[in-house]
């Protein structure tokens, strides 16, 4: 049964009204190179919800909504073992440096606003200026590509995206193509990766803070659910812009939020 409403301690009333919005915000901006945790952030702090624990766990766990449609979409591709072995070697060095940081990134980097919204920036600016020099044509992906040390300095990159506005497929993304990997191979590795990187995140988040999320099970179940739907919608849209566009638009658009956020809800 779904819970209509949270009240959390201190903060206010977290509906189902809440978890939809949020689940969107999830789902369209997942694997888009945008960083769903810096609109998450900016989303929660819009709709003037408070930093609590159970909030900071929601914003983890609903990106296996998002991510289960990566299975249903590439569920061929997992069955794979070179791909499964290249997938396991990249997840590596994220899940090292996320435990070993994962107390600062709870209690310092999420919520902050001035890290994202800077995250955010500098990763645009990134983006325009390697969207002006990559004009590599779409192709079809071709793992074999992919070889175990480019797997590996992937997953370095992708280790990155700890920092809240630097987002995980921005981040994977312009490694590949830093280390001469195609356009459609680095981006459909980079979808496939999130999957053991957020089961992951995700289940350490429910063994940490399962007492956080104790009675709100049906308001993560919405979250999870809308963000499932919508980033399926999310792929299959970006897929078909990166056939004739490049990344510029997505820098500008970083650029575009943090600079709009900052004059509406900061200064």
């Amino acid at each position: 049964m779904i819970v209509a409403h949270a009240v959390l301690p201190g903060n206010p009333v977290f509906t189902v009204w809440h978890s939809i919005v949020l689940g969107i915000v999830e789902g369209v901006t997942e694997f888009l190179p945008v960083s769903s945790t810096a609109h998450l952030i900016l989303a929660s702090r819009a709709l003037k919800l408070q930093e609590t624990e159970f909030l900071k766990s929601f914003q983890i766990i609903i990106q296996l909504g998002a991510i289960l449609s990566v299975v249903v979409l590439y569920w061929a591709k997992f069955w794979n073992w070179e791909i499964f072995k290249k997938l396991v070697v990249a997840v590596i060095p994220t899940g090292v440096i996320g435990l070993t940081v994962y107390k600062v990134l709870k209690s310092y980097l999420l919520g902050n606003i001035p890290v994202v919204l800077g995250a955010l920036v500098l990763g645009g600016l990134v983006l325009i200026l390697f969207g002006k020099f990559d004009g590599r044509p779409d192709r079809e992906a071709d793992f074999a590509e992919i070889t175990y040390r480019k797997a590996l300095l992937i997953g370095l990159f992708q280790a990155i995206a700890i920092i809240p506005g630097v987002s995980r497929s921005a981040a994977t993304i312009l490694g590949g193509a830093a280390l001469g990997i195609s356009k459609r191979t680095i981006v459909e590795f980079s979808f496939m990766l999130a999957v053991p990187t957020m089961i992951a995140a995700s289940g350490l988040e429910l063994v940490k803070n399962r007492g956080a999320l104790s009675g709100n099970f049906g308001l993560l179940a919405v979250g999870f659910i809308v963000s499932f739907i919508t980033a399926i919608i999310a792929i299959k849209s970006f897929l078909s812009f990166l056939k004739t566009r490049n990344f510029s638009s997505f820098g500008i658009y970083r650029i575009v939020l943090a600079t709009v956020f900052f004059f509406v809800f900061v200064y």
